[in-house]
This record gives structure tokens, sequence and C-alpha cells, in this order.
């Protein structure tokens, strides 16, 4: 019952967010957090370098990931060490395949892809499952691999689905005006669409979107990747692990096909794009995942278990540097410079 009351706490909490995010983020104040003055002009201002609120939310959703990632794995028996080794190694390979593959892909050197990311982490995760398997000690219940990799999945899910905020946030990963939109996604788009404010927006300054409605990718993507997220926990709380690995990559990467053609930003060329065909790829892999890897008894899940290995200094302040690290990674805008000036209020004198 704990398992269901915490999917159920989960889901109402992400959607309540995603609920107040639709409507406020496109809003031209939710762009930036702050400005830090770097260098000083003639004038007597300084040009400014902008933090973001795409690097707030991003950190919020790899922080999101990594807890759910955390305290399954610990549900599931995994000790602190082996939980470390195999978050740590997924997120060093993930996070500069984010820029790598976009540079690669999309010949720009400041823009990140989460696409990418992800299909580096899909073709590499078996392997440290496996990995992190192998260094469990003999006298411990080894859970099955499916069942690592659906915890994998889940947090996958949740990160990527919260991780959209970000992209709301910045105008980016922006869906076509509605009014070129496909005749029967018209009446669903009267009121639900997104109309991003401000010069600075990608959608402004790529596409000169600023004030059009466009079909809303994003916040689409987020309730998509999460609900895929929710489904899959539940079939791994409901003791089918493979089931579950194979929902949360199908539900996350046929979005990922499908929602490109509904996109108005810059995504190569072709029918199918790179990200879409790297999403395409990984279905036959999962589907190989579960019937290659070795299996087990699932054992019962432990959610005090997880939340106490969670609940320690050490792994707080991990996550702490987590956080830091990722916005320090996304937030420092690059495209985009300030102005700043300084002034005494004399009359407060």
């Amino acid at each position: 019952m704990t398992l269901w009351f915490f999917l159920i706490g989960l889901a109402t909490a992400s959607f309540a967010l995603c609920a107040w995010a639709f409507r406020a983020l496109p809003r031209e104040e939710w762009q930036f957090v702050a400005a830090l003055p770097t260098d000083k002009r003639d004038d007597g201002s300084w040009s400014g370098r902008n933090l973001t609120y795409y690097g707030v939310f991003t950190a919020n959703a790899y922080l999101v990931a990594a807890v759910l990632a955390l305290l399954l794995l610990g549900a599931l028996g995994l000790g602190r060490p082996q939980i470390l080794i195999l978050t740590g190694l997924l997120l060093v390979l993930c996070i500069p395949a984010a820029s790598l593959l976009a540079r690669w892909v999309e010949g720009k050197a400041n823009t990140l892809t989460v696409g990418g990311a992800a299909f580096v982490g899909m073709l590499a995760a078996p392997w440290l499952v496996l990995l992190v398997l192998h260094l469990m000690p003999e006298a411990t219940t080894q859970p099955p691999a499916t069942a690592l990799l659906a915890v994998i999945g889940i947090a996958y899910a949740f990160g990527e689905g919260l991780g959209r905020l970000a992209c709301i946030s910045f105008g980016c990963c922006y869906g076509a005006p509605i009014a070129g939109a496909p005749s029967w996604l018209r009446p669903w788009l009267g009121r639900c669409h997104f109309v991003f404010r401000g010069a600075t927006r990608k959608s402004s300054y790529a596409s000169d979107l600023e004030g059009v409605p466009l079909i809303p990718i994003q916040g689409s993507t987020a309730l998509f990747y999460l609900c895929s997220g929710l489904a899959a926990a539940a079939l791994l709380f409901a003791g089918r692990p493979a089931a579950a690995f194979l929902l949360a990559v199908f539900g996350t990467q046929g979005w990922r096909v499908a929602s490109e053609w509904l996109r108005a930003d810059e995504r190569g060329r072709g029918r199918l794009s790179a990200y879409q065909w790297m999403a395409l790829a990984t279905l036959p892999y999962a589907v190989l995942c579960c019937l290659f890897l070795p299996a087990a008894p699932l054992p019962a899940l432990d959610l005090a278990r997880g939340a106490g290995l969670l609940w320690s200094p050490g792994t707080i302040l991990v996550l702490q540097g987590l956080w830091f690290a990722i916005f320090l990674h996304t937030g420092r805008s690059r495209v985009t410079g300030s102005t700043v000036a300084f002034h005494v209020h004399h009359e407060c004198i």
C-alpha cells in the first residue's frame, strides 16, 4: 500500500507543477533568474552573464531523476556504493553527450540535446547494470537486470518530463504554429497552445515566432513522459519489471519520434532527423535486452530501505553538488547577454 501512496503523491506533485508551469513559464519574466556583471564598459555600465531558469529547471529535473533512481534502486536491495557507481557512470556519459551529439548533429556549439544523451544512456545502461550486479556481494539476493533497467527508465521519464519545463522557460524545442497544424489537431489547440513573449526566447530570435500561438509540444512531452514514468512504476510495483522497462522506453522514445514532426525548430535535413533515428534504434535494443539479460526473482520493494540510503549527509551533499554542477553547466546563457547598471537611491540615505 505504501508503494501506491508514494505513486499517487508523486503524480499529484508532478501534475500540479506542470499546471502552474504551463501558465507561467511562457511569460517573459521567466527566462532569466539573474545577471552577473562581468566587464565594465566606458559608460559605467557592465556587460552581464545571464543565469537562466532553463538551468534551474534542468538541475531540478536531474535532481528528481537521481532521487528516484536512488530511492527505487535502494528499495530493490542495492547498496549505496553500487547505486553511486551506476548513477555516476550514467551521468558521466550522458551529460557530455548532450552537448557533443548536438554539435555533431546540428553543427552548433552552444546547444544541448536530451535526445542524444538519452540514446547514449540507453546504449550503456544494460552493460552498466551487469557491472553493478557483478559488484554486489555474493550473499546478497540480486534483483533481475530488467528491474534495474526499469528504474533507470522510470527515472529518465520523470527527469526528461520535468526537464521540458526548462524548454518552456527558454522558448526552445518549440512547436509549429497552430495555423499550420494538421486539421484534426486544430480544434484541440484553440485553448491549449503556448505563446512566448520576449525577443530573447529561442522561438523569437531563431524563427521570429514571438507572440504566435504554437503547438505546446514541450508541455505535451512533459505530460506524456510523466504518464509513461508513472505507468512504468506501476508495472514495476506490480512485479512486472520487463514490462515496466519496455513501457518506459517505448513510451518516451516512441513519442520522441512522433513529436518531432510537430516541432518548428531546426532538426536537420531529411524526413527523419538524427534524433528520431536514435530513438527508433533504442526500441529493438530494449527488446533484445529483455530477451538476453539474466533473469532472477524480483525481491519485494522496500521504500523505507531506499529512503534510508537517501537520507544521509553524504548522499544529500552529493545531490546538492549534482544540482549545482548541472545548473552551472546548463544555466549560464551563451546566446544572450545583458547590460547591468548600478546607482544609489539618495532619498534612502
